[in-house]
């Protein structure tokens, strides 16, 4: 069984992020969930978003980091949009990284290093016609991923929204969350 690491969407630690990390712990894979926004739940996007600008994106990345700092090294680091940036960071660059799952987002592999680390198996989730998925670069960047890493798998979703794994969103779309879920636990049988 994996030990995983989960980062939370720009909307905050949501009940639909719970319940999802609750579905790998019912598959028997440990599971922490930080709460990076101390509290705060949003009830929107955009305003989840004006949050973690008002905090800083190199804060909420370092909130991830110091806390993979208490769990050993041997993680399967995942996160939702937002909360792919910590969860990549510490997939590149903190050893012993096992596997990273990158939900409705993906950065280039130059934001933090040269090149991702060899033998850490990667997945990236999102839907084709996710405005910020599709039309801010996380899709190119993806694809240059699996172009480049050997272990990589991209896996695109019929439709538009952006948080589509969120069963507490409004966005949330049900047979693609499944299949979500399903491919995340078949990763995760590896360990």
């Amino acid at each position: 069984m994996a030990e995983v690491l989960v980062f939370h969407h720009a909307q905050g630690l949501t009940s639909g992020v719970r319940e999802f990390a609750a579905e790998l712990r019912r598959a028997g894979h440990t599971v922490h969930v930080p709460d990076l926004y101390e509290g705060r739940v949003f009830e929107t996007l955009d305003a989840g978003m004006g949050y973690a600008q008002e905090a800083g994106i190199g804060a909420i990345i370092e909130r991830g980091r110091s806390f993979a700092g208490w769990l050993p090294g041997e993680l399967v680091y995942a996160g939702f949009s937002l909360g792919v940036l910590p969860a990549q960071q510490l997939a590149q660059t903190r050893p012993g990284a096992r596997g990273a799952l990158l939900f409705h987002s993906c950065v280039p592999v130059t934001e933090f290093g040269d090149a991702w680390p060899e033998g850490v198996p990667v997945q990236v989730h999102g839907m084709e016609g996710d405005p910020f998925f599709a039309g801010e670069g996380d899709l190119e960047a993806a694809r240059a991923l699996v172009e480049s890493v050997p272990d990589a798998e991209l896996f695109l979703y019929p439709g538009k929204e952006h948080l589509f794994a969120d069963r507490g969103l409004p966005s949330y779309d049900e047979p693609a969350a499944e299949l979500l879920l399903e491919r995340t636990l078949g990763f995760l049988s590896r360990w």
